[in-house]
């Protein structure tokens, strides 16, 4: 071999391992997460419904300590729509790599993927659940001026003329779609579901506008507006009263077995890096059980209940076989 190549074939062996070290380096960077969040990069929160509701407030009231435990920007991007699966699809779609996470709510997130007729382009391995926050019971509501007084008489009256009392949800198969379902199931009574995919704000809003005849929200949603006197909250679906709404009986109180509600966390795309999903992970627990946001958020009639995102795995799984088992009350059609 002449010299030239010689010399040519060292050069090249020691690019060669200069650039395995570089990449080694990276790839140790990347293992430890050390890397993560890059300096400038900001971490879209995307938050599946419009702004102004139970997710969107929870999901603002977080971000500012998500960003200071990060480092980073943290954007709340909204992305309403058919009763949260296109924000879903979006942040499934995202690349995991932690810089897109969002906030999922049951059982709309559980059950969008069970649902052929959905077609949602997602299903519950798409996500990797980083932590739950909140468990919002719901709750049945009429406005001050309502005939119902009781939420006997509201049951009894749509008992005896099916489907002649609109009630509003935030979407289909969303948690206040399965709450009518349940009632239909336990009493009897058949509500006209009318379905605002944009979510709780827009259903407010036709409420308060007399276009729909009931409010089916939850807790968060209506404390509010009981304070206000714009909404009469009949009972509530739990087994204990909420300490926002204290004077509001509960179902089982009234002599109905029915309980719902609406759960939320914080999820990414699966196939993170363990060590971001680690930082991700850290970061949203101290946001969720920072007292001033647990405050902030009782004040709002949300009782915060955290769980590990490995917990909130489990959880998750476990709605969504009992989602499955009900599944066929809100496939009919309404």
């Amino acid at each position: 071999m002449s010299r030239k190549k010689i010399t040519a074939a060292i050069a090249a062996a020691a690019l060669l391992a200069l650039t395995g070290c570089g990449a080694n380096a990276s790839a140790n960077n990347a293992a430890s997460g050390d890397d993560f969040p890059k300096k400038g990069k900001s971490i879209d929160l995307i938050v599946a419904f419009s702004s102004g509701g139970a997710v969107d407030t929870a999901a603002r009231l977080v971000q500012p300590i998500l960003e200071k435990e990060l480092g980073t920007n943290v954007e709340v991007i909204n992305k309403p729509g058919a009763g949260g699966q296109i924000g879903y699809t979006a942040l499934t779609s995202a690349k995991p790599d932690g810089y897109t996470i969002g906030a999922t709510g049951s059982p709309s997130v559980v059950v969008s993927p069970l649902d052929p007729a959905r077609g949602a382009k997602y299903t519950r391995a798409s996500f990797q659940p980083l932590g739950r926050q909140v468990i919002d019971p719901a709750v049945i509501a009429v406005s001050p001026d309502s005939p119902y007084k009781t939420l006997k008489e509201l049951l009894d009256a749509a008992k005896a003329q099916p489907k002649s009392i609109t009630a509003s949800t935030t979407g289909l198969q969303t948690g206040e779609h399965f709450a009518l379902a349940q009632i239909q199931e336990t009493t009897g009574a058949q509500f006209a579901p009318v379905h605002f995919s944009e979510g709780a704000s827009q259903a407010t809003t036709a409420f308060l506008g007399k276009h729909v005849n009931v409010l089916v929200a939850n807790v968060s949603d209506v404390t509010d507006l009981t304070k206000q006197n714009k909404a009469r909250v009949l009972g509530i679906m739990t087994s204990e009263r909420a300490a926002s709404l204290p004077d509001v009986p509960t179902f089982k109180e009234s002599g109905y077995d029915v309980e719902a509600g609406t759960v939320r966390g914080y999820s990414a795309p699966a196939g993170l890096p363990d060590a971001v999903a680690k930082k991700l992970e850290a970061a949203l627990q101290k946001a969720i059980e920072d007292p001033a946001v647990k405050e902030k958020m009782s004040a709002l009639g949300l009782q915060t209940s955290y769980l590990s995102g490995g917990d909130y795995e489990k959880f998750w799984a476990g709605q969504e076989a009992d989602f499955k088992k009900v599944l066929p009350l809100v496939q009919k059609k309404d």
